[in-house]
């Protein structure tokens, strides 16, 4: 009778162990699981953000190849030098310069003058 007991309750001893073992081993793989789904979806978000980002450079990248080309082409490097001063080989430059002060008294005289006329004449 004795062995009976000693046996049965190592039976129950080994069956809690193996029991406790399992649950163990259970939540470990569930807790794991979480943390991968976790970090799958940390990851996801990451490469959805990296493709946005992707889309936005790409589009900067053409702008700045276009300006490239345009920049490249005669007519704009022309049009720079010449706003530069410069200007093309048998061309004439023509500079526009300001009144001088004396001829600006003439113009504002020859306006009243003008105007006077008018004035005199009823207009």
């Amino acid at each position: 009778m004795k062995k009976i007991k000693k046996d049965s309750r190592e039976n129950i001893f080994f069956s809690v162990l193996i029991l406790l073992l399992f649950f163990l081993v259970t939540g470990f793989l569930i807790y794991s699981n979480v943390k991968i789904s976790q970090k799958r979806t940390e990851l996801l978000t990451k490469i959805e953000n990296l493709k946005k980002e992707i889309q936005v450079l790409e589009k900067k990248n053409e702008e700045l190849r276009t300006g490239i080309e345009k920049t490249e082409s005669e007519d704009y490097q022309e049009k720079i030098l010449s706003e530069q001063g410069y200007i093309r080989k048998g061309a004439q430059q023509v500079v526009v310069l300001p009144p001088k002060e004396g001829e600006k008294e003439k113009t504002s005289e020859q306006k009243n003058l003008w105007q006077r006329l008018l004035e005199k004449i009823g207009l």
